[in-house]
């Protein structure tokens, strides 16, 4: 990626590693139904079936988007960019 003439060093902001995270949902739980769940238990995740699952990047939603197959894996395409006020 070229950066434009008098920004100094903002290339070196470019390999900055973050952390990213495709949430497909979340729930509460007690510690008590957490120690219950074992092979097959079902979680009950407050997110539709099918909508769409949040990008987050430093614990922050930056996309929201589907999940994909590519090959063996799974992936996110973004459908939309979350803007911050």
């Amino acid at each position: 990626m070229n950066v434009p003439d008098g920004f100094g060093n903002f290339d070196l902001l470019m390999r900055v590693p973050l952390h990213v995270t495709a949430e497909l949902g979340g729930c509460k739980m007690t510690i008590e139904e957490v120690l219950r769940l074992g092979t097959g238990s079902i979680l009950d995740l407050h997110r539709p079936a099918g909508g769409p699952i949040d990008l987050l990047v430093n614990d922050k939603v930056v996309a929201r988007g589907d999940i994909v197959a590519v090959g063996e894996n799974f992936g996110v395409r973004i459908t939309e960019l979350v803007t911050q006020r």
